[in-house]
């Protein structure tokens, strides 16, 4: 790390003074940095790190983190491909359902399970059978309910039908709420 340190304010044909001046480093502990015998802190080497024009990660040489991107493998059965969009295991889970038009799901045969669901359509026109209730749902809408009722959803005609769903085996409730000081119309 010292010889780092030196290196970066030679280039910029710093002094410790001028680099003392700019981060309120003291010029001993600059120096003390630089030729390995004290250890550099957190608190010494963010000021540092903006005074030479670098990085944290930079400063300090760290080994490339890899790659951002979410990898996961979509599964396709029945018609549906279920893309997932969340990686740790319990807690409430996302996922992106591509539904086929018409084929596969197209007859409604509702399932029960432990959990509670909230989809919200994005492209297409979503069929959801609830209980007794038969719905259609359009981009922009959404529906939330609890797994244990009876319920099956699919494309409501032959076009294909894009959701988010949202997804807790215990129960827990998705919900979208008003920012401080807005109000909801009456209905």
């Amino acid at each position: 790390m010292g010889p780092r340190l030196r290196a970066l304010r030679q280039r910029r044909e710093t002094t410790l003074v001028a680099l003392s001046s700019v981060t309120g480093i003291s010029v001993s502990t600059l120096s003390r940095l630089e030729s390995g015998a004290r250890r550099p802190t957190l608190e010494l080497l963010l000021p540092l790190a903006r005074a030479h024009g670098v990085t944290l990660d930079e400063l300090v040489d760290a080994p490339p983190t890899g790659d951002p991107r979410v990898h996961m493998r979509p599964v396709t059965r029945h018609g549906m491909t279920m893309i997932p969009l969340t990686r740790r295991a319990g807690g409430i889970q996302a996922y992106k359902l591509v539904i086929a038009g018409g084929g596969g799901r197209a007859e409604p045969d509702p399932q029960t399970h432990e959990g509670y669901e909230w989809l919200y359509v994005l492209n297409g026109r979503l069929r959801v059978v609830l209980g007794e209730h038969d719905l259609v749902l359009s981009p922009g809408e959404a529906a939330e309910f609890d797994t244990r009722v009876p319920h099956w959803f699919g494309s409501a005609d032959a076009e294909p039908v894009e959701i988010l769903s949202l997804f807790g085996r215990q129960g827990e409730r998705a919900h979208l709420r008003a920012r401080p000081g807005e109000r909801r119309p009456p209905g």
